[in-house]
């Protein structure tokens, strides 16, 4: 089972990776610009495996790219509180 098909395994995923990038030294910016393109690429290439996703995936799809940048910047304060490194 994929990460993608469970949307709070999916969050505990992203909030393990931005736990690493913090423990690591990564900047804000960097973290929300890395954001962005994950969400892109998952706009992009990958189904929605669950309503949550496809959500996330129809806002991203009309968004413009300023917006798209806010979307990301929200996934990454959604996640903060998520993960096995909290």
């Amino acid at each position: 089972m994929s990460v993608l098909d469970n949307w709070d395994q999916w969050k505990n995923f992203l909030g393990d990776r931005l736990h690493q990038g913090q423990s690591q030294g990564l900047e804000q910016s960097a973290i929300s610009n890395l954001a962005y393109e994950i969400g892109d690429y998952l706009a992009t290439q990958v189904d929605p495996k669950n309503e949550q996703e496809r959500v996330l995936s129809d806002l991203w799809s009309v968004a413009s790219e300023e917006e798209r940048h806010a979307i990301a910047s929200v996934m990454v304060k959604l996640v903060e509180n998520n993960g096995t490194s909290k």
